[in-house]
């Protein structure tokens, strides 16, 4: 292994439900990063798949009369068609079906308990099916799960507790120093706040009437808590069989992303198995919004739902890459509509972007163009913003910088009528925009790479198809 390794993760998604655009808005952005830290010489690994246990998912299979296992088959499959569709390369998709990834769960357990870090007892509470998560009184709004608007069921259970308590003053500390960095500085602020305010509670890794779990190593009466199992994915994920002493040459994570909707869990039961557990904690966990439409979040009773498969559709692979990342700030809500995206589809894409290569390519035949090195390396043209996870900004900065300036260069020297009055004029200036256009393919290929290898094939061959055709 090479010591500039990267290890990314995308949460592993719960598999009650088909992929939505919130899936695809992570797991593209993890592939972005992937690509940016592969064309770095970095060794990366990018890790995704599927959270497959739990009630929720025990309740979906019996509607649709299926064994729990054929159910999370069928929805597994369809995750990893969609990402083939988005063009996602990711290094493993780990399944927390899998023998091995069950078979480590377990040792960690028995671990966990041959340490003392986990005992015996009762809990009792509130308990949302739809999270698969155990509230408090303040999480809730009007008496119900902001995220689900159901009431959670009130549960009284024997359950094996992990300690909290113990560790609260270490991951603070962590937390505080960026050894476990929490992005954006708000969702740290957020967690520093809550550690801050109130004692850990002991929280449950056990339940007891679930039966589509991982059995406790140690009490087959009890399976393991949903969350508990999913964590372990980070690691098993990697080939890790469970045994703290040997961890794989990947770790630790260097980027853990999330959205804001999981944020407390990851950053308290998660970092708090691992300092048990004697194992480093990830580098950064990074928390992005959510999408919302016209405002609000998307449901089908308001009828604002946006499809993923739509969008491909419509806008094709790199399209609609393209149209999530630069949706907003990537850290905070963002707000997308059909109509918007539309616009600037054909803003950015088809009279942008597409435009400037058809115009460019046209242009140069019957022309040999020499290719001139830009005098900036694509590698690090963008590198501050990516390694900040500033996917917005380092995306608007290719249209701004290169794209829009380099249509404004054509109109602004006419190269059309320098063809016919100066060649040499014209080789300047079609010298200038050939080398443009060959450096916005490089810093675009993270983002659009079937778009940005389509770019260096019309250079070379001086024959363009249309990239993006407008659409009304």
């Amino acid at each position: 292994m090479k010591d500039t390794k990267f290890y990314i993760t995308t949460p592993i998604y719960y598999a009650n439900a088909a992929p939505h655009i919130g899936h695809a808005y992570t797991t593209v952005a993890a592939d972005v990063l992937t690509r940016f830290h592969k064309l770095q010489g970095e060794e990366v690994f990018f890790l995704t798949g599927m959270d497959e246990h739990g009630m929720k998912i025990q309740k979906a299979a019996e509607v649709q009369n299926k064994q729990p296992q054929e159910f999370v088959d069928g929805i597994a499959e369809i995750f990893q068609a969609l990402w083939k569709k988005l063009n996602i390369e990711n290094t493993n998709f780990i399944r927390t079906t899998d023998a091995a990834h069950k078979t480590a769960v377990q040792k960690v357990l028995q671990t966990l308990l041959d340490k003392g870090a986990i005992y015996k007892g009762t809990y009792e509470g509130l308990y949302c099916v739809g999270c698969e998560q155990f509230k408090n009184e303040g999480d809730l709004v009007s008496g119900k799960c902001p995220d689900h608007g159901t009431v959670p069921e009130f549960t009284k259970e024997e359950s094996y507790m992990l300690k909290m308590t113990d560790i609260q003053a270490e991951l603070l500390a962590k937390i505080e120093k960026n050894e476990f960095q929490i992005a954006p500085e708000k969702y740290k602020n957020e967690i520093v706040s809550f550690l801050k305010g109130q004692t850990l509670n002991d929280v449950s890794i056990s339940r007891k009437n679930v039966a589509w779990g991982v059995p406790l190593p140690f009490d087959a009466s009890h399976t393991t808590y949903v969350w508990v199992d999913a964590f372990l994915n980070y690691l098993t994920g990697l080939g890790w069989d469970g045994d703290e002493k040997k961890l794989p040459a990947q770790w630790p994570v260097d980027v853990n992303l999330i959205g804001k909707d999981i944020l407390r869990v990851h950053a308290t039961i998660w970092p708090a198995i691992l300092i048990h557990l004697g194992i480093a904690l990830p580098r950064m966990l990074f928390t992005h919004g959510h999408i919302l439409s016209g405002g609000k979040k998307m449901s089908k009773t308001v009828g604002n739902v946006i499809s993923i498969d739509d969008m491909l559709e419509k806008f094709g692979t790199d399209g609609t890459r393209y149209l999530l990342l630069s949706a907003g700030t990537f850290g905070d809500d963002v707000d997308v509509t059909m109509e918007r995206m539309v616009e600037k589809y054909n803003s950015d894409l088809a009279n942008g972007l597409g435009n400037l290569v058809s115009r460019v390519v046209k242009l140069c035949e019957g022309f040999e163009i020499e290719l001139v090195r830009s005098e900036y390396d694509h590698l690090i043209w963008n590198k501050g913003f990516m390694e900040s996870l500033w996917l917005d900004k380092a995306v608007d900065r290719i249209w701004d910088h290169l794209v829009r300036k380099s249509n404004k260069f054509i109109d602004d020297n006419k190269p059309w009528d320098l063809k016919k009055t100066d060649e040499i004029k014209f080789r300047e200036v079609m010298g200038k925009l050939f080398s443009e256009l060959y450096f916005i393919a490089e810093v675009l290929d993270p983002f659009m790479p079937e778009t940005a290898a389509k770019i260096k094939t019309a250079l070379e061959t001086k024959k363009v198809e249309p990239l993006f055709l407008r659409i009304k």
